[in-house]
């Protein structure tokens, strides 16, 4: 496939979605303006039903916005529906493609010809990405008796067959093990390093997942982008103050001590959980939260006459979540419905992924053109 133009991977702009229901309408997006340059993996972070996958919907064209437009290289979703197609790809999360009794090499030619690849470059495309994926033991294998783990890396085989700019990747990563987890991640950063411009949009409401992976983030919640930048950017929103945890090899004065040195806010002792030495290893460790970093000097020094040694010194940092609480007042674990809230619709299914028709629209649903 060619390369792409230089125009805004996304470019999303006063995007309405608007669900219609009884008592009231359902609103799935709230006005979001999101901007993604090429070459990006950017993350869209957020608990279940914070309108992730209603945006990824409308940007493969599954899905009309009820008012505002959004563009993927250029393309209207609207207008260029079957344009945007052609460029782009789907892998989510729990995807149950295709059948059960295709072996695997089978079911990816399958989505080759669906894509419009030539059987000779379907085959080789085939085969070259169950090579790429680690799925070479089993490219015979019929698709029912493959793993959880194995069942991902086939979908995402199966999302980079038509080589497409852009890559949306719709919670990839959903009731998979760590090992798995993280062989679907590697295998996403080197598809994207592999040629510049690449691009790719991943919903998670995995922290860990997002901080790893994107090189910018927002995270969304009840419709709404609440924040945006870099993992770091973000988490210097929440942070403050510098904090250290410290393991020295004794205290003398304990926590008090260390709490009267110029520049130190707080300071609490972390031992077994009780601000005691700690049994088993004889140490004192020390929460401590300062003005600046530029405190630590004073207080490293001042340990000396404390009769404290250091034995371990890390900062640190705030985590996505600790944004998120900041943000909103509440964690990851608080989904929408309970706050009386409804689900934005599920993952879009394969069936609605190589259905060529202009868009796909729920039932009992109004929207703008």
């Amino acid at each position: 496939m060619s390369e792409p133009h230089l125009a805004p991977a996304i470019d999303v702009r006063g995007v309405q979605r608007v669900y219609q229901a009884k008592p009231k309408d359902v609103v799935a997006l709230a006005g979001v303006d999101l901007r993604v340059e090429p070459g990006e993996l950017f993350g869209l972070l957020g608990p279940n039903g914070a309108g992730k996958t209603t945006l990824i919907k409308i940007l493969t064209t599954l899905l009309l916005p009820t008012a505002g437009t959004a563009s993927v290289f250029g393309f209207d979703v609207a207008a260029d529906a079957k344009r945007i197609r052609r460029i782009m790809n789907m892998v989510a999360g729990g995807e149950q493609s295709g059948y059960g009794i295709l072996t695997v090499r089978e079911q990816l030619w399958m989505f080759s010809q669906f894509y419009g690849l030539g059987r000779r470059e379907g085959w080789r495309r085939v085969d070259e990405l169950i090579e790429a994926v680690g799925l070479a033991e089993q490219r015979v294998q019929r698709v029912s008796e493959l793993s959880t783990g194995q069942r991902q890396k086939m979908n995402l085989a199966r999302g980079l067959l038509n080589d497409p700019w852009i890559l949306f990747l719709d919670e990839p990563t959903l009731g998979l093990d760590v090992s798995a987890a993280r062989t679907v991640r590697e295998l996403v950063v080197e598809w994207r390093a592999a040629v510049p411009g690449r691009t790719v949009l991943l919903t998670t409401h995995y922290m860990a997942e997002a901080d790893e992976l994107c090189d910018r983030l927002a995270i969304v919640d009840r419709g709404r982008i609440l924040a945006e930048g870099t993992p770091v950017e973000l988490k210097r929103r929440v942070q403050r103050e510098s904090v250290f945890r410290l393991e020295l090899d004794r205290l003398a004065g304990g926590a008090a001590a260390l709490a009267a040195l110029p520049g130190v806010v707080r300071a609490a002792t972390m031992s077994d959980g009780a601000g005691e030495v700690g049994r088993e290893r004889q140490s004192v460790v020390v929460n401590l939260v300062l003005d600046d970093d530029a405190a630590l000097g004073g207080v490293v020094g001042a340990l000396g006459g404390l009769g404290a040694r250091i034995v371990a010194l890390q900062k640190s940092e705030p985590s996505l979540e600790d944004v998120f609480v900041e943000l909103v007042g509440r964690g990851f674990d608080d989904e929408a419905v309970h706050h009386g809230e409804r689900p934005g619709p599920p993952p879009a299914t394969l069936a609605e992924m190589t259905h060529d028709t202009e868009e796909a629209e729920p039932l009992g649903s109004e929207v703008t053109r």
